[in-house]
């Protein structure tokens, strides 16, 4: 029997292999996505980007497209028991894939572990890349050494997005 953490895990890869096709189709990037019990029921939450920044008009294509391919997908045939969201990352824009941490080397971030990792699970520093599946993290003098696996929550802090060349 699967448990909850288990059961949201394969909810969400099963996501990115229905949106992210659906997005790069778009002409837009699947940022994350997460499937939570928040206090108003179950939530399915996408964060989407684009050159450019994304608009309301964005965030609504493809919630309709998606609720249609989810409402067609045996995963999801109990569909009355999550609600879906599309927006843009925002400022605290979240970390979803391993390349992530590469991509945004120099710019500060939170992160939250499951187990403790050098006895504690919080922490907020500067990304300085990723290495073996182990994200560097410099904070305060010291280099912390993250493993991919036990990282529950990634944002980036404050970003006013990417740099564009011009």
């Amino acid at each position: 029997m699967m448990n909850i953490q288990e059961y949201e895990k394969k909810i969400v890869r099963r996501i990115w292999e229905l949106s992210e096709p659906l997005c790069q189709s778009e002409g837009m990037e699947l940022v994350h996505a997460e499937y939570r019990r928040e206090s108003a029921g179950r939530i399915l939450r996408l964060y989407i980007d684009k050159p450019g920044g994304v608009r309301v008009d964005d965030c609504a294509s493809v919630s309709r497209q998606l609720s249609d391919i989810l409402d067609a997908d045996p995963e999801f045939e109990h569909g009355g028991q999550y609600r879906l969201e599309v927006s843009s990352p925002g400022t605290d824009r979240p970390l979803g894939k391993p390349s992530d941490f590469d991509r945004f080397k120099g710019v500060m971030a939170k992160i939250r572990t499951a187990q403790p990792v050098n006895g504690q699970k919080n922490f907020q520093g500067v990304l300085a890349g990723i290495t073996q599946g182990t994200v560097i993290l410099t904070a305060e003098g010291k280099t912390y050494s993250i493993p991919v696996e036990q990282i529950t929550r990634a944002r980036l802090v404050n970003y006013n997005g990417e740099k564009k060349c011009s």
